[in-house]
């Protein structure tokens, strides 16, 4: 494995680092603070339009596309450094137009989207005009196990008809999103994996309701948020579903992979900033007559956070390589093994330099509850941790059925 980006990757990688370091960063608290004081959150400010403006003029625009013609034309592995940068700003994935769930969706019309839907949907979300999310987890069944799905896209003549309610749909508080990702039962009688059906779905059509805006410890994360989403007998010509009726969970199979890469990657940049936040606490507040840093465990904590940071990085990289050599078939488990290291990683580095913070740790003052909130719910989103680990375990143990079979006997 060589992790090393290409000239290509490392040119942008520089270019991204550079935008964040001196572009993003010396802004975000003041965005912070101008985006609590309005009255409508749901809102997108002047400074986030300019800076896409100028990220988009200097080519630092949908990179998450790995070989394609619509994007950056780099590499899984490449991307992934460039994806930990953005993820040391909460705003900076949608400045480089690189922020979920935008990019699967963006990444399921690239592969198997009609010249139609790339035509009205896929162009005006590469373009940054509008944003987008997708629905398919539902409040009255366990969804951790997707074929318990009960919203139907039901095929009548040439319409499909939608029914149902979605929620933890991100991203539909945005007021530019402007089209959906369905995913709903189109056949129950046809064999598990092939029932159900992906259809685009604009905000503004017959049926679709947003019942309400979810919060997450408390925060609506404005102006993105998590809503809940009735469909109610929602009409649209068979044309709006992907790739055809029953092609729902391959798309989802082929979305998730290098999602889960990018959602991990920026979650490693999000536990480097952590990580300095704490180490700058510790070595300029003083307690006891000496810096925080020097008292009780801090300097272990701080070791084995750097450690752990290492640790899921190196995996997430390989995962990465494995998906530009081998394909989404060749990299299931570490897909899913990364998907549990990485938020636990920053979910407990977050927490420790909340500790150290002390009673700042838990205010407004500075982003580390934003940090721990981001932690535990990637924990869920994507599939929960326990999924994960069933999937790793699974593969694991068919390396060894043959002497499984052996002691059954």
């Amino acid at each position: 494995m060589d992790f090393n980006p290409s000239a290509k990757g490392a040119e942008l990688l520089q270019q991204v680092t550079d935008f964040v370091e001196q572009k993003i960063l010396p802004i975000e608290e003041g965005y912070f603070k101008e985006l609590r004081a309005l009255d409508n959150r749901w809102t997108v400010l002047p400074i986030i339009k300019e800076l896409k403006t100028q990220a988009k003029a200097q080519g630092l625009w949908n990179l998450f596309l790995p070989k394609s013609d619509y994007g950056a034309g780099i590499s899984n592995s490449d991307y992934a450094l460039m994806a930990e940068q953005m993820g040391r700003s909460f705003i900076a994935p949608e400045i480089f137009n690189c922020n979920a769930p935008d990019t699967g969706n963006m990444e399921v019309l690239v592969h198997y989207g009609s010249e139609e839907q790339k035509q009205t949907w896929l162009l005006p979300l590469l373009a940054g005009d509008i944003r987008s999310a997708f629905c398919m987890t539902e409040p009255n069944v366990a969804s951790s196990d997707a074929t318990n799905m009960a919203a139907t896209a039901e095929i009548e003549g040439d319409d499909v008809v939608l029914n149902g309610r979605k929620w933890w749909s991100t991203g539909v508080g945005h007021p530019d999103c402007k089209v959906l990702i369905f995913m709903g039962l189109s056949n129950p009688n046809a064999p598990k994996h092939a029932q159900h059906s992906m259809v685009l779905v604009p905000m503004d059509a017959a049926g679709v309701k947003i019942e309400r805006m979810l919060s997450v410890f408390g925060e609506l994360d404005e102006p993105y948020g998590h809503g809940e989403v009735s469909f109610s007998n929602v009409r649209l010509p068979k044309s709006a579903i992907i790739k055809g009726a029953g092609r729902g969970f391959e798309i989802a199979q082929g979305r998730l992979g290098p999602g889960r890469v990018h959602h991990c990657m920026r979650a490693i940049g999000a536990a480097e900033r952590t990580l300095a936040m704490m180490i700058e606490r510790g070595v300029i507040r003083e307690a006891f007559g000496k810096p925080i840093i020097n008292l009780g465990g801090n300097r272990d904590i701080v070791a084995n956070a750097r450690m752990a940071i290492e640790q899921a990085r190196l995996l997430t990289l390989k995962c990465a390589w494995l998906l530009d050599t081998r394909g989404i078939m060749g990299a299931i488990s570490e897909v899913s093994q990364i998907k549990v290291v990485v938020p636990n990683m920053l979910q407990v580095i977050s927490d420790q330099a909340i500790q150290i913070h002390g009673g700042a740790g838990v205010s407004d003052d500075v982003l580390l509850t934003a940090l721990f909130t981001y932690a535990r719910c990637l924990r869920l989103a994507d599939g929960p941790d326990e999924v994960h680990r069933a999937m790793v375990a699974k593969i694991e143990l068919k390396k060894y059925h043959k002497q499984i079979n052996a002691a059954a006997k």
